[in-house]
């Protein structure tokens, strides 16, 4: 009897082996398939034809523009050591204060640079035409970058933005080491990949599917569908950047220009993942971004899609103060005429965009938060959308 109930249990044995085996080597696979995706986006770079302005031009003839290979997810105010030598025999004699515009438009220095073309390039221009300026900073549109030192500590204000989201405090971001914050900061300057997963991973903020123990909340910092079939609920930290649009068009070259950054409506807000026993997607969390939007036929999606909003998340502590000054000039509430509709017409998604690429909707939102982040720990979505022009002669 009892070599006949062990006969029976070895099919059973064997095939739990093989599962696991399985699971292992799909787990492996996963990962080297991640760590490939994150080394594309680190290296990613947009080519950038950068002229001087001609108000601050003083020789002829004018200097040629610079051509430089810009780093996605770096910061323009970053390459003005790169651009001050070029231009500087044709400079007028004053104080320098590096400022970008596009088509007239002065970029804001705190977005990074990929964001920013794929925010204001609707079709990619490449390579991409940029304004340099030295002179005339434009203080009513662009909060003051003192060079280097603001963006590095924009920066460390965003990481502990999204550790507060992440983990409900941003303690261990605060108690970093000198030399620690000194070899992140530099990492993300040289693109070092390596380096700065060996800083960041003392930090303790997690990944998908990745519960964190150190963490003062129960649950894990992002959501997945965990070995038993179940969705774990998370907070991923986002940006999302509206463009409001109200001329329709069906091919991106025939978009029209952003001319103002009243056109752009900035949300701040963590996205929600919430444990309904199935994936969570872009979509559902775009739809979790745009609050008080109907959005129908959006990307293919053919039936109304209605979502409701909530607060913005902020970071209750002392050392988050500066992260909030330095997004003060972003960090708006979408505007009244996006979020208005009438009864003839829905608000329609023609686009989304996120690190130069327009993922599909249905894709697991998991995989995107955790491998199209940047190196703040926050994910940035790009989104065109097309809004209801108000007749405003009806009552």
């Amino acid at each position: 009897m009892l070599i006949v109930l062990l006969w029976l249990q070895l099919p059973e044995a064997a095939a739990a082996r093989s599962l696991a085996t399985l699971t292992r080597r799909k787990e492996k696979k996963i990962g080297m398939m991640e760590k490939e995706a994150q080394r594309v986006v680190w290296e990613g770079a947009i080519s950038l034809q950068i002229h001087l302005h001609e108000s601050e031009v003083t020789t002829l003839p004018s200097p040629p523009p610079a051509l430089i290979l810009a780093p996605r997810l770096g910061y323009l105010p970053l390459l003005g050591s790169l651009l001050k030598p070029y231009f500087s025999t044709a400079l007028p004699p004053g104080v320098d204060t590096v400022w970008f515009d596009y088509r007239g438009l002065p970029l804001k220095w705190y977005i990074p640079t990929g964001v920013l073309f794929d925010l204001l390039c609707a079709q990619p221009e490449r390579p991409w035409n940029l304004t340099v300026h030295f002179r005339g900073y434009p203080g009513n549109i662009l909060i003051p970058c003192e060079g280097e030192d603001s963006i590095k500590w924009s920066y460390i204000n965003s990481l502990k933005e999204a550790a507060y989201i992440i983990n409900g405090s941003c303690k261990n971001v605060m108690s970093m080491s000198q030399p620690d914050q000194v070899e992140l900061w530099r990492s993300v300057l040289n693109g070092n990949l390596e380096a700065y997963l060996r800083v960041s991973s003392k930090l303790k903020l997690g990944a998908v599917g990745e519960v964190n123990l150190s963490s003062p909340r129960s649950g894990p910092s992002m959501g997945e569908i965990d070995v038993s079939g179940q969705v774990k609920q998370g907070r991923v930290p986002v940006r999302l950047y509206v463009w409001n649009v109200c001329e329709d068009f069906d091919d991106l070259e025939d978009a029209p220009p952003i001319d103002s950054w009243d056109k752009v409506s900035y949300i701040n807000r963590p996205v929600e993942i919430q444990g309904e026993g199935r994936c969570f997607t872009l979509l559902d969390a775009v739809k979790s971004l745009l609050p008080d939007y109907s959005v129908e036929n959006s990307l293919g999606s053919a039936e109304s899609l209605t979502v409701g909003g909530e607060e913005e998340q902020r970071v209750p502590s002392e050392a988050a103060s500066d992260d909030k000054k330095a997004g003060e000039e972003v960090e708006t509430s979408c505007d009244d005429h996006v979020k208005a509709s009438n009864e003839f017409e829905e608000p329609e998604i023609k686009l989304v965009r996120i690190q130069g690429i327009e993922p599909k909707l249905e894709i697991p939102f998991s995989w995107v938060a955790n491998n199209l982040m940047h190196p703040e720990h926050f994910l940035h979505i790009c989104v065109y959308l097309k809004v209801p022009q108000v007749n405003k002669t009806m009552s």
